[in-house]
């Protein structure tokens, strides 16, 4: 089979989750917020996550519809702090992107503001010609309709395409579709894949 084009999850696979519970959590301490923010999240994130709400939006609503002895600017820069870059796996996109066998997109779920930070933090604009994300979308992964859209864009049919993403449940309707995919664990594993289907 070959393979034209190779699509990465960011989130849990090219670095850090964005902002997802582990993260929420270590907000949660740093800034002493209320148990409740996790259901004020839970009640936005959908929204937020394909592009109905902006970052200053879910800030008002779900952390400074009160008084804070801090600023949305200070929870903003923690919350974009907490991306770090996986750079072994980094580095493997790269080397497939210049081997040039194939070409690299992005899947991935997340708010424009942390999409953006991630995209441009990572250095990742280098390495893939396309981020197809659910606030641009304006559908999230699981949702068939996420992975339609994609492969409309990209005009590519889906058995042309290896999907990595460390999230089993994201796989599934890829695999439906007819994607190739890999369930991401570990740098060392999709190696090993990529050089098995000579793609680095």
């Amino acid at each position: 089979m070959s393979l034209t084009h190779l699509f990465f999850d960011i989130g849990g696979v090219l670095g850090t989750n964005g902002w997802d519970r582990e993260q929420r959590l270590r907000a949660i301490e740093r800034f002493d917020l209320d148990p409740e923010f996790e259901s004020r999240h839970e009640e936005l994130a959908g929204d937020w996550e394909i592009g109905r709400l902006t970052l200053a939006e879910y800030l008002e609503s779900a952390v400074f519809f009160t008084p804070r002895s801090f600023t949305p600017g200070e929870f903003t820069a923690f919350m974009f702090a907490q991306s770090e870059p996986f750079l072994d796996t980094i580095a493997i996109a790269r080397r497939v992107a210049v081997r040039g066998e194939v070409t690299l997109m992005t899947l991935n779920n997340e708010s424009n503001e942390l999409n953006l930070h991630r995209i441009r933090s990572f250095g990742l604009r280098d390495i893939f010609s396309a981020f197809f994300s659910s606030c641009w979308l304006g559908v999230r992964k699981p949702s068939r309709t996420f992975f339609d859209r994609a492969l409309n864009i990209a005009q590519v049919p889906a058995s042309d395409v290896l999907f990595v993403d460390d999230r089993e449940q994201n796989l599934v309707p890829a695999r439906a579709l007819g994607f190739e995919t890999h369930h991401y664990t570990g740098a060392a594993s999709l190696e090993r894949e990529l050089s098995a289907r000579d793609l680095i």
